[in-house]
């Protein structure tokens, strides 16, 4: 016990007894959600003043779309459920659930970029109109930050592997799956606007 309170005490402590990384992290969550309210306002603001189609509701597929979202919040239990494991000096199970967070991540890309070729071939593209322009830059900023996470899940899997991150240390991974429901939480905000709300 006064082992992992050493470990916690190497990042320092806020008043509010919360880690200085931890309140660090927060702020930057906040900093992005500031980022993406401005690129789902400005979505929100072209989508119905394009000029030339195609449209929303003529291309969009909600259900292939609904499949990829479920896909994707699934990870988050995954991520959950890989913090507890660390938590519980369980080696194995950790990267277990950290490898299924990738590879959910993984098919939530596949099926939002295979939904983008088609979007492409009705004619919708970056450059085709406002609406265009301002649907992949939405999505797509979303889908870097997915692959963002996952790169940081597969290093936390090496950390994991060769001992690095003891339960003395989950706050790495605590911080990690904070930053993975952020980027869950925040696809559910532009599925429900850009797909459900035409």
């Amino acid at each position: 016990m006064a082992q992992a309170a050493a470990a916690v005490d190497d990042h320092g402590h806020t008043t509010t007894g919360i880690s200085n990384f931890k309140v660090g992290f927060w702020t930057f969550i906040a900093s992005e959600c500031l980022f993406f309210g401005t690129l789902i306002s400005t979505y929100m603001v072209y989508k119905g003043r394009a000029v030339v189609g195609p449209y929303p509701a003529e291309i969009f597929d909600v259900l292939i779309t609904t499949i990829s979202t479920t896909v994707l919040l699934f990870s988050s239990l995954a991520m959950v459920l890989a913090l507890h494991a660390v938590q519980l000096g369980k080696k194995k199970h950790a990267i277990m659930w950290l490898l299924a967070v990738i590879a959910m991540g993984g098919i939530f890309l596949g099926m939002e970029f295979n939904s983008y070729l088609k979007y492409i071939d009705y004619g919708l593209t970056l450059g085709s109109s406002t609406f265009g322009s301002s649907y992949y830059v939405l999505t797509g900023t979303h889908k870097v930050h997915v692959v963002l996470g996952m790169v940081w899940m597969a290093v936390l899997i090496w950390l994991i592997a060769r001992n690095r991150i003891p339960p003395a240390k989950a706050e790495q991974v605590e911080i990690a799956g904070l930053y993975w429901h952020f980027v869950d939480i925040i696809w559910i905000v532009i599925f429900t606007l850009v797909y459900l709300i035409q």
